[in-house]
């Protein structure tokens, strides 16, 4: 069992205008005190957020990202977290190097597509049928959308994991907002979840920018 005394920055990503919404967000600073994938994975899951990122190195920004029940690659909301907590301009999770930068209210990181797991991207009729939809059993991930207003590029989304982890509907997904922008070709203003907004551009040689707000919630001591 793991006795080492552990900040945790516990952020809200791709917040609202307003600073209300965002996922949640846990950052171990200081990756040393779990050395290995099973402790990690054991405090993602007591945790419980939709993701938690340890962070290996804050100069070169290695970072692990973990489920409450599996290590990711590549995420998108743990990046653009990361990237605003610890002022990085690169961030390195298993994917490959990932640049970042800040604009002031927004936190933007640029990265490939087909980084991002698969989803099921499902197209739906209005707004209002994505915001009526039950969640679904367990089994598919699902990134269910609609145009708000296509012509500006507006849209509303819902998003479910489907691990059967616990995280039933995830808030805001910049992994899925990756591979959407990626299929559409063009620039994205996407509202997710209970109103969380994610920003993104299609860039050049497969590149898609990502962005949102962030805020720091709280600082858990473990």
């Amino acid at each position: 069992m793991n006795t080492t005394v552990t900040d945790i920055d516990v952020l809200r990503v791709f917040c609202a205008g307003d600073g209300r919404h965002g996922n949640a967000l846990g950052v171990v600073r200081d990756g040393r005190g779990y050395p290995d994938e099973a402790a990690r994975q054991a405090l993602a899951k007591e945790l419980g957020f939709s993701e938690t990122v340890f962070v290996d190195d804050p100069e070169r920004g290695t970072v692990d990202i973990y489920t409450p029940g599996l290590r990711l690659p590549f995420a998108g909301h743990p990046l653009v977290g990361a990237a605003w907590l610890l002022d990085l301009e690169v961030v390195c999770p298993p994917a490959g190097e990932v640049w970042a930068r800040g604009d002031g209210e927004f936190t933007w990181i640029e990265a490939r597509a087909e980084w991002a797991p698969p989803r099921i991207l499902r197209q739906y009729g209005s707004a209002a049928e994505v915001e009526a939809l039950e969640v679904p059993e367990p089994g598919r991930w699902i990134y269910a959308w609609a145009w708000e207003e296509e012509a500006a590029g507006r849209i509303r989304a819902r998003a479910f994991p489907g691990r059967g982890d616990g995280i039933d509907e995830d808030e805001a997904t910049g992994a899925a907002a990756l591979l959407l922008t990626a299929e559409l070709g063009r620039a994205l203003n996407i509202t997710q979840g209970r109103g969380s907004q994610l920003l993104t551009a299609p860039g050049p040689d497969g590149i898609v920018e990502l962005g949102g707000r962030v805020r720091l919630e709280r600082t858990l001591t473990w």
